[in-house]
């Protein structure tokens, strides 16, 4: 049984390890624009207390030692994002920020560490931090709720990014497994807590992921008939236009011919007569045609 868990340990450091270190690439952004934006610091100040917490429960618990590595590297994270944006950070949010680290990451976690060391014993100890870090933990994972109250609002998965949710499903789950094999209550409950939350956000993201893929379907097929629509009126319109066009050119054409003279009209004749054709026939066969060419034909006539 220990065996396993210390497997399970392992395996809930590294997904826990690869939550902590997603934000990577937005403070490397921040970095090369020098400029923290819009994004704000009250997350990782927050995450940086519950770590730290977690870290000095891990070295009050004999058997702690796990939760002593996930957590110890996850302060260590959260401490370099804190830095981070409290350099970048536009003036007025750098204060607000300092502020908030020194009253949270300075003096709440400081006063803990003292009334815990000094005025307490035993397991007392443990379980003082053990609550304060389950509260902090749920805290955590019921961060994301306003995302999925908008995701229902709006049916839209666009502000609950996937991966997030996912690693916090499965951070969730397998630290819940690990407090199951070594019975430890303030290590269970919160992750369980956000084993379900994190199917939850799974759950809602299948859901709405689908409706938006038929929804966006529906819109394209009830556009298509307008689309086959103006088409088919473009193409009348085009098609009047070019008959149009025909008719002015055959009529230009036949205002510019040049007056035949004698021996073309000899040679003409001649050439109609062996068609058994005379210059008239031909004439009024070629208006009979134009006249066609103006006129609608008769399955278009109301």
């Amino acid at each position: 049984m220990a065996d396993l868990s210390f497997i399970v340990g392992i395996i809930g450091n590294i997904i826990s390890i690869l939550v902590f270190a997603s934000p990577i690439k937005t403070f490397w952004t921040v970095v090369k624009k020098k400029s923290t934006e819009n994004y704000k610091g009250v997350p990782y100040i927050t995450t940086l207390l519950s770590t730290s917490l977690w870290t000095f429960y891990g070295l009050l618990n004999p058997d702690g030692l796990l939760v002593v590595t996930v957590n110890g590297a996850g302060a260590v994270f959260q401490f370099i994002y804190v830095t981070l944006f409290l350099i970048y950070a536009p003036k007025d949010k750098k204060v607000n920020a300092a502020k908030l680290v020194a009253l949270l990451d300075v003096g709440f976690l400081g006063v803990v560490i003292t009334v815990t060391l000094v005025a307490m014993h035993g397991n007392l100890r443990l379980t003082f931090v053990g609550i304060l870090c389950a509260a902090f933990t749920i805290g955590m994972y019921a961060a994301p709720l306003s995302a999925m109250r908008t995701v229902i609002k709006t049916k839209s998965v666009e502000y609950m990014p996937f991966l997030l949710s996912f690693f916090l499903f499965l951070n969730g789950g397998v630290w819940s497994v690990y407090a199951v094999l070594v019975k430890d209550f303030y290590i269970g409950v919160p992750n369980a807590t956000g084993f379900v939350l994190g199917s939850a956000q799974l759950i809602l993201y299948a859901m709405y992921t689908k409706k938006s893929g038929s929804e966006k379907s529906a819109m394209e097929e009830e556009g298509s008939p307008h689309l086959v629509k103006g088409g088919i009126e473009m193409r009348t319109h085009n098609d009047e236009d070019d008959k149009m066009c025909i008719n002015n050119r055959s009529l230009n054409k036949g205002k510019s011919l040049p007056k035949p003279t004698v021996n073309r009209q000899n040679s003409l004749k001649k050439i109609l007569k062996t068609l058994s054709l005379n210059v008239q026939d031909l004439q009024s066969g070629w208006l009979h045609d134009i006249e066609l060419g103006n006129r609608k034909p008769d399955n278009d006539q109301p």
